[in-house]
């Protein structure tokens, strides 16, 4: 059975730092490319972050550049996402996710249940 399951969400103030981790089983995610998407009250869910299988590429929303790093451990079957410098308008549910298109359509094929993070100002 395929799992994505998230931690390390939390409350944060602006300014702070998290860090995301997803755990991975159910199949070997060593062929996809691996992904963070998040989705704000009243808002469509958006592509934040992604790393290629074959080359380890990554790529990111602009308004994260800089903030934001993503990075995956394939031996221990797990994604992170660190986050830093956050914004309030980074408040939203993160997802994480793979899919063969990650990187270069910013698709996705299955996502988590996601974790909550919220920025006060």
């Amino acid at each position: 059975q395929v799992q994505l399951v998230e931690s390390g969400g939390g409350l944060v103030q602006a300014g702070g730092s998290l860090r995301l981790s997803c755990v991975t089983s159910g199949r070997d995610y060593s062929f996809f490319d691996l992904g963070w998407f998040r989705q704000a009250p009243g808002k469509e869910r958006e592509f934040v972050a992604g790393v290629g299988w074959i080359d380890g590429r990554t790529v990111y929303l602009d308004s994260v550049k800089g903030r934001f790093s993503i990075s995956r451990d394939n031996a221990k079957n797990t994604l992170y996402l660190q986050l830093n410098s956050l914004k309030p308008e980074d408040t939203a549910v993160y997802y994480c996710a793979y899919g063969r298109r990650i990187i270069d359509r910013r698709e996705y094929e299955y996502c988590g249940l996601g974790t909550q993070v919220t920025v006060s100002s």
